[in-house]
């Protein structure tokens, strides 16, 4: 049976990037009109079923509470406990029952949760965040489409989909977490709101993709070597503090969070080569994931990072469907 599954986050784009910045509200009742999209494109091809992740806003119920959806949804067995949790053990439910393809509605910090749970489940993933790299921008009923040919194997993964890359954080010889983006090395020494929206409490950064027409730390990277989704390696640059007395190698101008745009001083950068270890400087310091803290460090902490390609397949929708309609899958006989 052709399932998709669908997780989508209703705390996106409401971190305090609204506050101290230009960050868009994606309100509920848009994340609903377009997860009922999606499921009116997933109609169209041979998925039979769709899966959905409980959430505090019951936005997947909202979607298919609608006359135009006859396609059935249920809702994954589990208690949710509304943390990033439930977004891992959402992900690694559905890798077990099989699902096809997976839709997600969020930012960064919603598809590395996804990938926390799973790397086996091919991706269409919706920008509904701040600083996103991972998702974009996709209207919903074409996503629906490209997940739906995807799940019922009508299209390839390899046809639809680029395997992603990512950076593993080791913590004293032990695999702690995994970013799809961005590590960043922040001075603060307390998680605090998460977000990382202040440059000058960031010191170093870690890259799979440098894009220049993105936001946030990966548009520094872009001004410096861009780097996308399928291009081998990464990067890592340093920035120089205030009082460091460094002389910069490079200063940069990019919009480091939306409405924001600033000069970001480079002391140094480099490319960084898949599966070599990194060793981070020892000290006190927080690592902000996709840009959100998570990890608190002190000196003792032996830490390294390593870049990899082993995340989610991604499928983009625009090269899905004109793949589809090249082998001619629109057509009705």
């Amino acid at each position: 049976m052709a399932t998709v599954g669908i997780i989508a986050n209703p705390a996106a784009s409401k971190d305090i990037r609204r506050l101290v910045a230009q960050g868009r509200v994606v309100p509920d009742w848009e994340k609903v009109n377009t997860i009922r999209r999606a499921l009116i494109g997933l109609q169209s091809t041979e998925v039979e079923r769709v899966v959905a992740m409980p959430d505090s806003g019951n936005l997947c119920r909202r979607a298919a509470d609608d006359s135009s959806i006859n396609i059935p949804l249920d809702m994954l067995p589990m208690s949710p406990l509304y943390t990033e949790g439930d977004t891992t053990r959402a992900a690694a439910i559905m890798a077990e029952m099989g699902v096809g393809c997976l839709i997600t509605l969020g930012g960064d910090g919603t598809n590395r949760a996804v990938a926390m749970g799973t790397n086996q489940i091919p991706v269409v993933a919706i920008s509904t965040g701040t600083n996103n790299i991972f998702p974009v921008m996709v209207e919903g009923t074409l996503a629906g489409i490209a997940a739906g040919l995807v799940a019922s194997g009508r299209l390839s993964v390899a046809d639809a989909a680029v395997v992603s890359k990512t950076l593993h954080i080791r913590v004293n010889g032990e695999f702690r977490e995994l970013a799809l983006v961005d590590v960043a090395i922040s001075r603060e020494r307390y998680v605090a709101t998460r977000a990382i929206w202040d440059l000058h409490t960031v010191y170093e950064v870690f890259l799979t993709r440098a894009e220049p027409a993105g936001i946030g730390l990966s548009s520094i990277g872009g001004r410096l070597h861009p780097l996308s989704l399928g291009d081998v390696g990464g990067l890592r640059y340093r920035l120089a503090g205030r009082d460091d007395g460094e002389n910069p190698a490079t200063t940069v101008i990019a919009p480091v969070a939306p409405g924001m745009v600033e000069p970001a001083v480079i002391a140094e950068w480099q490319m960084l080569e898949e599966g070599v270890p990194v060793q981070l400087e020892q000290r006190y310091c927080t690592v902000a994931l996709d840009g959100e803290r998570s990890l608190v460090l002190t000196p003792e902490d032996a830490v390294e990072i390593v870049l990899a390609r082993d995340g989610p397949p991604v499928v983009q929708a625009q090269r899905a469907l004109l793949r589809a309609s090249q082998l001619g899958l629109f057509s009705i006989k």
